[in-house]
């Protein structure tokens, strides 16, 4: 699943480790998000939303909709 999470932290300053602090995984997992070979639970999904001030939509792009966001 394609994902804004490496635009997002770098927009907010936010080194891998900042992130991966914020909402309590280690910073392989965040690198893994970001690069798409891992998708998040549902809960990390929200973390991630509340940190970022998003909707879960607007961070984490499902294949079937990434036409609309291309």
């Amino acid at each position: 699943m394609k994902n804004r999470l490496e635009e997002l932290r770098i927009r907010n300053g936010w080194t891998q480790q900042e992130l991966a602090d914020k909402v309590d995984v280690s910073r392989q997992t965040i690198i893994s998000l970001a690069n798409g070979r891992y998708n998040p639970s549902i809960l990390l999904a929200f973390r991630l939303a509340r940190v970022f001030g998003m909707r879960i939509e607007d961070i984490f792009i499902y294949p079937d909709e990434e036409e609309q966001h291309e």
